[in-house]
């Protein structure tokens, strides 16, 4: 029971933050547009990236497609990475901020899902 809310925390620390991300872009918040600038990208692919980010949410969120969502996440965030290394971010502050998110991802998932554990045991 103690790792199943523990696995629940983790997870939501990550989904609330990915919420306000995804909100932001829809909404075209100025500070994402200017953000997406930053980064290289035109702001007029906010609107899509927050879409996919809602739906990568949803996926995760679904007990039957939390593993699709949290695969889909691994991709969308290792593109996070790519962009930040691209542009030459500090390491720890924004290159490996999704991998850490990622990483609350699986583990949270990890945590809460049997079949999860018995495909990535902890040890041996």
């Amino acid at each position: 029971m103690k790792t199943t809310w523990t696995g629940r925390i983790l997870s939501s620390i990550a989904i609330l933050f990915l919420i306000m991300d995804a909100t932001m872009k829809v909404l075209r918040v100025p500070a994402a547009v200017e953000g997406t600038k930053q980064l290289g990208y035109p702001p007029d692919v906010l609107v899509t990236l927050g879409i996919i980010q809602l739906v990568c949410i949803a996926l995760y969120l679904i007990p039957r497609t939390q593993v699709l969502g949290a695969i889909l996440w691994t991709g969308y965030l290792g593109g996070a990475v790519a962009t930040h290394v691209r542009v030459g971010n500090p390491l720890f502050s924004h290159i490996l901020f999704p991998t850490y998110v990622a990483a609350l991802l699986w583990g949270g998932l990890w945590l809460r899902d049997q079949r999860v554990r018995s495909l990535i045991p902890a040890s041996n």
